[in-house]
């Protein structure tokens, strides 16, 4: 998500000081190069050498006669974005009123100056967090064009946000904002069919291509609605389904307000009356009545004729050929603007090869992140033209 991105990481004296470290191999592990810079509050929490070995980087533990932060942020800087994580209150409240007593709030002054864009995660006990200065001056910072991921809320605490949340947002700010002003629905991961109480119907699909693509999307600007059975994430409206129906009809609540829909959900293509009680065990034969649930593009495209639509076709037989023929037949058929067609296999793997399937096809080999990018671009001019 951040390849080429040179990131300045600006880390203040807060306990949460000690995530920085990992913070830093996940940005790289996302592309990014990475350099630090620490006020003396984080120097007593974590030891600058923690954080040269995490960014193989010399860090900036104060200023001197070369000017790190210019150099950094300023005119022509190192930096496309500075990243300060975790933000304490007396640093938010410093950069609102342009104080700049340490390197970390130096570097802010400049970025400011010089328009390099500024991304903070708060990190403080929640009574700070919730003081009227502290919140004035994040509103003032939000004014000014600052970028903030929230903190998780939790034991009295505003804990630092997640690892994923602060690439995704460092990735939105860094990112050319191809869908800007869209609404993208996203249906991920496999739904679920009750047999009864305890017993279900499913599939393998993990849900990691359907985030991935609402990560990347979102990093390009659009305003993202994930439909899926799964986790709520900060940059994101998510709808929360089990079944097939559950999904389609969420979907179809969205998408009036949308201006596309990428159907990446492995959906259960056949459904059951599920029994009111446990279906007891021991018994040697079984049978289940199944019949076949709506198909959510057909569905979607009766009700919303001209919305464009990405469709998704997993196929057990994975010759290339028999791929772009089935991905090619979906769209066809149901007037997508591509397909997706890749191979059954490669479900619930962290690597992927599939071919983006319209007038012509586009093979993408390499990690699901990968397949996202090529996915949320392919739609970006797709809306575009």
């Amino acid at each position: 998500m951040l390849s080429g991105v040179r990131v300045a990481l600006g880390v203040s004296g807060s306990i949460a000081a000690v995530k920085t470290v990992e913070l830093a191999h996940e940005l790289r592990r996302q592309g990014a190069e990475v350099r630090a810079v620490m006020t003396p509050a984080a120097e007593g929490i974590i030891h600058p050498w923690s954080l040269e070995y995490a960014t193989e980087n010399s860090v900036v533990t104060e200023i001197t006669g070369a000017v790190e932060h210019v150099e950094l942020c300023g005119n022509d800087g190192w930096a496309d974005t500075l990243l300060i994580a975790p933000a304490t209150a007396n640093t938010v409240g410093k950069m609102a009123h342009a104080v700049d007593d340490t390197p970390v709030t130096t570097c802010a002054t400049t970025a400011f100056g010089s328009d390099v864009p500024i991304v903070v995660v708060p990190a403080m006990h929640e009574p700070m967090y919730d003081h009227p200065g502290v919140l004035e001056a994040l509103d003032k910072l939000e004014s000014w064009g600052v970028d903030f991921v929230d903190p998780r809320i939790e034991e009295g605490k505003a804990k630092i946000a997640t690892e994923s949340a602060i690439v995704t947002e460092t990735a939105r700010v860094t990112t050319k904002q191809s869908l800007a002003d869209q609404t993208v629905i996203i249906t991920s991961g496999a739904t679920t069919e009750s047999v009864d109480p305890i017993r279900t119907l499913s599939n393998r699909a993990s849900g990691k291509t359907g985030r991935a693509i609402a990560r990347a999307c979102y990093a390009r600007g659009a305003d993202v609605v994930l439909v899926h059975d799964g986790e709520e994430l900060p940059w994101a409206t998510v709808e929360q389904v089990e079944s097939a129906a559950e999904m389609l009809d969420a979907v179809l609540d969205h998408a009036p307000d949308a201006d596309a829909l990428i159907s990446a959900a492995a959906i259960s293509d056949y459904t059951v009356d599920a029994a009111a009680e446990k279906i007891r065990s021991g018994q040697e034969n079984l049978t289940l009545d199944l019949r076949p649930t709506p198909k959510l593009i057909d569905s979607v495209r009766e009700a919303e004729p001209e919305l464009p639509i990405v469709g998704f076709k997993a196929e057990s037989n994975g010759e290339e050929a028999n791929i772009v023929e089935q991905a090619r037949r979906i769209r066809d058929r149901a007037g997508l603007a591509f397909v997706v067609g890749n191979a059954a296999e490669v479900m619930g793997e962290t690597e992927t090869r599939a071919a983006l399937v319209d007038d012509d096809v586009e093979w993408i080999e390499g990690s699901k992140i990968d397949l996202a990018s090529a996915v949320a671009e392919r739609l970006a001019a797709t809306l575009v033209t």
